[in-house]
């Protein structure tokens, strides 16, 4: 047999028989930065190799032929090579020096084939084994001069260890109970995988994989039929529907990261080591890291916006000269598009990293500027939520009195847009709690539980904005029908739904009487009340 050694050669590849007729013991090919293609066939031909070494390379994949014979694989600094040939090649692999924690996943089951042999045939040799290890010394000497002759006692018809139907002697030859079956060799793989990228599917748990889909199609369906129905419709674009407009849209954005985590764990069900490098390294990866963090920043940004402007609404509702127009909201908006889009790009240019974990969130706080941009998004985060805690408890002291109760129509909102807003901070509550004492490097969960609260909380309130903030309300009920009637649908429906909004606008302008402030008082608050249940 002959070792090898090609290291640091110009060569690109390696072509079909290459090494035939030779007996390899080693197989040195590190070292060698071009080489990019090893031929499925390189190897036909030849014996061996025991140890291969592929280190510092540009191969982007293994042989599928030869590799039955490697004991040693060692590719480290093989940053190409993101996928590896089915297990069952690897019949004899003893130890792997690989570049990627998920690759090593791959092995942690793998026995050699000498042990996946012995062990589907012999069930009971476990109390045989426990009886070699407690004989003494001596007699274990006396039985292994016998084992060379009978492995697994003597040939005896009647014995449980007859062996002479299964294998030859040929097969049994240079076989030692004690050291090949009662003490096994285990395969060995480096590097072992870390907290942040167990050895499991994207979302690790079973159940989660029904719940990720139901609640992502609810997500998308709901926002976007919110979406259509508003701006389509042919009345006037307040300020309130401008927000829900938005809000609607960064919930969209969140279920299109869960469609996309959803689909790829789907394709890689039991086999993500193999996919886990190119996913995470991707422009799948960065983008569905994008779409959650935009999305998540625009959600909270919007509902603090759109507490602020039920507050601001109530308070002065009947000085119109200090009502919030959609020249002022555009602008608002237009400066949360821009944070929310500059928070979501930072990790694409090294602010921390979307490819840090499999589910795509930027957890990367190895150093301090990762830290402080993570701690940052987590305070503003609960600075918003004390921001609308605020709003609803001086709406509510507004409501309560009584000269405004009669001229204002927005209690029924208020109350609504609470249990909206407090539903979203709800869920998100549990995982600003433990992002928090994660980014200060004390987490209190791990990666693989982190994702039940991907799944059960980080998206729920995208699940319930549509239906909390639109879909229950007669205002939508109206578009909704007025929107399918254009579409030759439920016609008599939609012309009640009008019959019903010009009757009502044309009673609050009766009611306003001739005096140009209540007329325009009793109009906004028309506007308000579309909003309503």
């Amino acid at each position: 047999s002959i070792s090898s050694k090609l290291y640091k050669n110009g060569f690109e590849d390696i072509h079909s028989h290459a090494f035939n007729g030779t007996k390899l013991n080693q197989l040195i090919l590190k070292d060698n930065k071009n080489l990019r293609r090893i031929h499925n066939d390189a190897l036909r031909g030849a014996t061996g190799p025991d140890v291969l070494d592929i280190s510092s390379t540009a191969l982007e994949s293994l042989p599928s032929y030869g590799l039955e014979a490697i004991q040693i694989l060692n590719a480290t600094s093989s940053y190409s090579l993101k996928r590896l040939p089915p297990l069952d090649k690897f019949s004899s692999l003893l130890e792997a020096v690989l570049t990627y924690p998920s690759h090593c996943c791959a092995f942690r089951n793998l026995r050699t084939e000498k042990q996946n042999l012995l062990l589907s045939i012999f069930d009971n040799f476990s109390k045989e084994c426990e009886n070699t290890m407690r004989k003494p010394t001596h007699e274990m000497q006396d039985d292994s001069v016998e084992r060379s002759t009978h492995p697994f006692g003597a040939e005896d018809e009647s014995s449980p260890y007859s062996y002479s139907t299964i294998f030859d002697d040929s097969e049994m030859a240079g076989f030692d109970f004690e050291y090949d079956f009662c003490q096994p060799k285990v395969l060995t793989c480096t590097p072992e995988p870390d907290a942040f990228n167990p050895c499991e599917d994207i979302l690790g748990y079973s159940f989660l994989r029904v719940l990720i889909w139901f609640i992502n199609i609810l997500a998308i369906a709901g926002n976007f039929t919110v979406l259509l129905v508003l701006l389509t419709s042919h009345y006037k674009l307040t300020v309130p529907r401008f927000l829900m407009c938005n809000l609607s849209f960064a919930d969209f954005c969140m279920g299109l990261y869960l469609l996309l985590i959803a689909a790829v764990d789907a394709r890689t069900s039991g086999q993500y080591y193999n996919h886990a490098i190119e996913w995470q390294t991707g422009a799948g990866c960065s983008a569905a890291g994008f779409f959650t963090v935009f999305a998540s920043e625009l959600s909270v940004y919007t509902l603090t916006v759109i507490t602020l402007e039920r507050w601001h609404t109530i308070t002065y509702a009947m000085q119109l000269d200090r009502k919030l127009r959609l020249r002022h909201a555009v602008p608002i908006m237009v400066f949360g598009w821009v944070f929310s889009f500059g928070v979501a790009v930072l990790p694409l240019f090294g602010v921390s990293s979307y490819m840090k974990v499999s589910i795509c969130l930027p957890m990367d706080i190895e150093t301090g500027l990762a830290q402080a941009y993570i701690l940052l998004i987590l305070v503003l985060n609960v600075v918003a939520f004390v921001v609308i805690c605020a709003c609803y408890i001086k709406i509510y002291v507004a409501v309560q009195n009584p000269e405004l109760v009669a001229a204002n129509k927005d209690t029924k909102v208020a109350k609504r847009m609470a249990v909206l807003i407090f539903t979203d901070f709800t869920c998100m509550a549990p995982i600003s709690f433990f992002a928090i004492s994660a980014a200060f490097k004390v987490p209190l969960i791990t990666v693989t539980n982190s994702k039940i609260l991907l799944v059960l909380f980080y998206p729920v309130n995208s699940c319930a904005n549509p239906f909390l903030y639109a879909i229950f309300t007669k205002a939508f009920r109206r578009d909704f029908f007025l929107l399918l009637s254009k579409l030759g649908c439920c016609k008599s429906r939609a012309e009640l739904y009008r019959m019903n909004y010009f009757s009502a606008y044309n009673s609050n302008c009766k009611n306003g009487g001739a005096a140009t402030a209540p007329s325009k008082a009793s109009q906004a608050l028309l506007l308000l009340s579309a909003l309503e249940k």
